[in-house]
């Protein structure tokens, strides 16, 4: 998505992301698993769908415990859920920019495959 048209879908983007975070843990229809450490809170997972497929919908944790396997825990503890709740197969998206290039190589690591395909947006 070119920056012209992400600007104007996130003016702010941490307001934007703030958005999503509350609504996916909010979602009525959703499960959400936290990691603690202490007595902090420095991740999440969620996950929506609970029909044939499970899609793991958002996983976030906290920059200061990134790169310690967190996330890659938080996945898999959803995936065990899913797999217990006899749900058959699972997906996870992720941008496709440098920035989430550590999300894809945890979910190449973990045996999701990527299916390639392709969303416009253009600015009207």
């Amino acid at each position: 998505m070119d920056s012209d048209v992400y600007g104007m879908l996130h003016p702010d983007w941490r307001v934007s992301q703030s958005k999503a975070v509350e609504d996916v843990c909010t979602a009525a229809d959703a499960k959400v698993w936290i990691a603690i450490e202490g007595d902090a809170v420095v991740g999440f997972v969620s996950k929506l769908h609970a029909t044939v497929l499970g899609e793991i919908y958002m996983i976030a944790v906290d920059p200061a415990h990134q790169r310690r396997g967190i996330g890659t825990e938080l996945a898999q503890y959803a995936l065990a859920w899913m797999k217990k709740a006899e749900i058959s197969a699972a997906m996870i998206d992720t941008g496709g920019d440098p920035g989430h290039a550590p999300a894809r190589r945890t979910y190449d690591g973990m045996g999701f495959r990527e299916l390639p395909f392709a969303r416009y947006f253009k600015k009207l």
